[in-house]
């Protein structure tokens, strides 16, 4: 799965679910996670959004290997991509499947009356 269908994908099912505050930082999110499954995993490549409480956005893959956030410099073009999986959730984290890893992230969802 390609980075711009992952937005795609994840742009319908948020309007569908009425939480287009979410879009742009979930599109960010999952893009960057489908980009490191193309750049140091394997695939099939899974995209899964969870709506509860909070919004979990779940990219899967075959790999076994778990991502970790890189201290790029300023002349580096990549390694930046966890850092601001990190900045933008309000968590993230990797569990390992039967078939490789899922990496998710976490960020709130305003309910009607809940301070934002």
């Amino acid at each position: 799965m390609a980075a711009g269908l992952a937005r795609t994908r994840v742009r319908e099912q948020l309007r569908a679910w009425g939480l287009e505050e979410l879009v742009a930082t979930t599109e960010v999110l999952a893009s960057e996670l489908v980009a490191n499954v193309v750049r140091h995993a394997r695939g099939p490549t899974r995209l899964r959004l969870i709506r509860g409480r909070s919004l979990i956005c779940e990219v899967s893959d075959a790999g076994a290997a778990a991502p970790r956030i890189r201290r790029a410099t300023e002349l580096d073009e990549g390694g930046r991509g966890l850092q601001l999986v990190s900045a933008l959730s309000q968590r993230w984290g990797t569990r390992y499947t039967d078939e490789g890893k899922c990496v998710w992230t976490e960020q709130p969802i305003a309910w009607a009356g809940t301070p934002r």
